[in-house]
């Protein structure tokens, strides 16, 4: 649906790495190493949304780091359509609405990472989780998106975690 909309492969997976999450941010070497692309194209993809003012740029030794703009206009927009895309707001809705005392939904795995490998690991945190109905959604979820949703329901030592929902 949104890879109709954004033709370029490589745009989507920039928009996808740093929309994903503000704090997601990448260098021109890790990206194209990340992406198995070469370095112009993702140099040519990088320009354009810096240019357009998506993207940030710092300087960081010898490398240039970009990550999202927080403060563009477009911003929040951007970020719930890269969200609605990958399905992430759907599920913490419904893990939300019937899932038990839920404490955190959490985005772990590739997705945390910016990659969009067709599998979301979500983890959710919680006392008296309703486990039949959270696997029901997954499924669920999975045909709808065509992508695998695996559940973790015991908390994980992720060097990435994007919180989705949070008591604390």
């Amino acid at each position: 649906m949104l890879d109709s909309l954004i033709t370029s492969k490589t745009r989507l997976k920039l928009l996808i790495k740093f929309f994903v999450s503000a704090s997601n941010q990448s260098h021109l070497r890790g990206l194209a190493d990340e992406f198995q692309e070469s370095t112009n194209a993702i140099r040519k993809e990088l320009n354009q949304l810096s240019e357009a003012g998506y993207l940030e740029k710092s300087t960081d030794k010898n490398k240039i780091l970009y990550r999202a703009n927080t403060k563009h206009s477009l911003f929040a927009p951007l970020q719930k359509l890269i969200h609605t895309y990958l399905g992430i707001d759907e599920i913490v809705d419904n893990i939300l609405q019937q899932a038990g005392d839920i404490q955190e939904v959490s985005l772990v795995g590739d997705y945390a990472e910016g990659v969009d490998s067709g599998k979301i690991d979500v983890l959710v945190l919680g006392e008296n989780i309703n486990q039949a109905y959270l696997l029901l959604l997954a499924d669920k979820v999975e045909k709808k998106l065509q992508k695998a949703i695996v559940l973790h329901l015991t908390d994980m030592s992720e060097k990435h975690r994007i919180i989705l929902y949070s008591v604390k």
